[in-house]
């Protein structure tokens, strides 16, 4: 008896821990590129939306998605030490009357007055804005120096659902619910470059 006891106790508290890591599809393809510039990161995802998530885009609520990158160097003496780190916003919203999509990407929160620095693109279908939403091309996460040449690094890549800018009553009901949770994360290592050591 408490065998079985310990082992449902066990699985209650895995559950929690299972919903947490997320869906949604995976990071495909994951690149780095050193330059005198910094460091580049491009990345291919395979995203696929819940069926909430549509409907909520249907009627016209904003769904927006966050975009971090890492790059980390090893300490066997204490936790690693965060080199360099950076974020993206991506906001995905329907428009009923002209039936078109609008994808934002800017380097700062959405504010809510709508002001501030974003790159706005339009779209006649949702396939087209997500098939943006899953090409990162290019996107620089480190500024030239930050990185010794000489050292490895490990640079930690996630994409997310943002369930904080959902309207009150939708974070409510999507808290704990594996439908509104995508998420999609990849670690790669970054070598030293050759020569340098």
């Amino acid at each position: 008896m408490r065998a079985l006891l310990a082992g449902l106790l066990l699985l209650w508290l895995a559950l929690p821990a299972a919903r947490a890591q997320g869906h949604g599809g995976e990071v495909s393809e994951l690149q780095l590129q050193r330059s005198p510039e910094g460091l580049y990161l491009s990345a291919a995802l395979q995203l696929e939306l819940p069926e909430l998530v549509r409907d909520a885009l249907l009627k016209g609520i904003s769904i927006h998605f966050t975009t971090e990158a890492e790059v980390l160097r090893e300490r066997w003496y204490w936790s690693d030490k965060v080199m360099a780190h950076a974020t993206r916003y991506l906001r995905l919203s329907y428009q009923p009357l002209t039936r078109r999509w609008r994808l934002m990407q800017s380097p700062v929160p959405f504010a809510a007055t709508g002001l501030g620095v974003s790159l706005g693109q339009n779209f006649d279908e949702l396939s087209d804005a997500l098939a943006a939403i899953q090409r990162v091309s290019r996107w620089k996460i480190a500024e030239p120096g930050v990185l010794d040449d000489d050292s490895d690094y490990t640079v930690r890549f996630e994409f997310r659902l943002d369930l904080s800018q959902l309207p009150r009553p939708l974070q409510i009901g999507a808290v704990g619910g594996s439908s509104w949770n995508v998420a999609l994360s990849r670690s790669v290592r970054l070598p030293a470059q050759e020569g340098a050591r």
